[in-house]
């Protein structure tokens, strides 16, 4: 210890259970700089004081949290720093929930599992896509989109949100005169694709006025033997089976992580004022923030599917969703019901949904 009272660097290094090389590279860059270094030696010594701050750093760094990401977090209030710690950790996990599904793709593919005959009668999909602007806003920064091999919808926000979110979509359509992959591509074929609308959001998002525009987006491509799901943002989708009704998206938003978390209900993430706070868009930037959930979902004959965006869900029940979808005899019906559902709740957003259904051989859909 030195004799003004403060600790040397190795012993702080003891106190804060970081090495001394650590120390010195949080001090070059700006992270946590010692209270005095010695001018003859360089010597760095460190306030008691300073202990709290390293024993945070060296917590957030077992988190594998970046370093900037560190900086970022030692600055802020303690409630702002914990907001900032749960939105990172809730894209840790949706993270390695995407990589244990291309794992369990991978295991089974390597295996020679064959899920062929699953869609033996599959031969394609109905189809049906409706945007509305709904009764408040003045503009539809929304984009629905359907064809025989693409399902879409993206939820654009700033100034050139609606032009982000039809940038994205237009970047997966190029899929469409393409071949369709083989199942051991499908994932790296729609990575690519996420990563082209990106840079087509950045491209389209030319309205200088210094608010951040992006898009959600939540997409399916079909491989004539399975669905290639793409997701990012709060869109969502969701599927009716067998008279079962379930999302198949998981949101990106801070309250989705607080619910993930177990510190708030999903009733009280439906009501909470930060609700529509994101943590993961195309917003043309590189980075964490852009990394879509990428899978295969396995279809079957009689599926109906439901994308939309947060203008549906937000005001319309999931008992409503799924009376529509399991009693409409076409997606066309479904999706010019679901719009009148929202305008009778008040469609304070806008409002887009696709609706897609499996086509067996005989050329109909089997009831779910």
């Amino acid at each position: 210890m030195a004799e003004d009272g403060l600790l040397t660097i190795g012993a702080f290094a003891r106190a804060s259970r970081l090495s001394p090389k650590a120390l010195r590279l949080y001090d070059d860059l700006g992270l946590l700089r010692p209270a005095r270094v010695d001018p003859f030696n360089g010597y760095r010594f460190y306030a008691r004081d300073q202990l709290e701050r390293a024993r945070l750093v060296a917590w957030l760094r077992r988190l594998d949290m970046p370093l900037a990401r560190i900086r970022t977090v030692c600055g802020l209030a303690p409630a702002e720093a914990a907001a900032e710690i749960a939105a990172y950790w809730a894209g840790v996990e949706a993270d390695t929930a995407a990589r244990r599904d291309l794992a369990a793709f991978l295991i089974d593919q390597l295996s020679g599992e064959d899920t062929a005959m699953t869609h033996e009668t599959i031969t394609g999909i109905r189809y049906a896509a409706l945007s509305d602007t709904g009764l408040v806003r003045e503009g539809n920064q929304d984009t629905a989109y359907a064809d025989s091999r693409l399902l879409a919808v993206a939820d654009g926000f700033g100034a050139d949100g609606a032009a982000a979110g039809t940038a994205a979509i237009e970047a997966l359509r190029t899929l469409e005169n393409t071949p369709a992959p083989l199942p051991g591509d499908i994932l790296n074929t729609l990575s690519e694709a996420v990563g082209r609308a990106n840079r087509a959001v950045a491209e389209r998002s030319t309205g200088g006025t210094g608010e951040d525009s992006g898009t959600t987006l939540t997409a399916m491509l079909w491989t004539g033997s399975r669905l290639a799901l793409v997701h990012v943002g709060d869109s969502r989708a969701y599927l009716l089976r067998d008279g079962g009704f379930f999302r198949i998206t998981h949101d990106h938003t801070l309250v989705q992580s607080l619910v993930d978390e177990g510190r708030i209900t999903p009733e009280e993430a439906s009501a909470h004022p930060q609700r529509s706070l994101l943590l993961r868009a195309l917003d043309g930037r590189d980075g964490d923030g852009s990394v879509p959930d990428v899978k295969l979902h396995d279809a079957r004959p009689g599926d109906r599917y439901l994308l939309c965006s947060d203008g549906l869900y937000g005001v319309v029940t999931d008992a409503e969703l799924r009376r529509v979808l399991a009693t409409c005899s076409t997606p066309e019906e479904a999706v010019r019901d679901l719009i009148a559902l929202a305008h009778e709740a008040g469609a304070p957003d806008n409002v887009s949904c696709v609706v897609a259904d499996t086509v067996t051989a005989a050329g109909r859909r089997t009831a779910s």
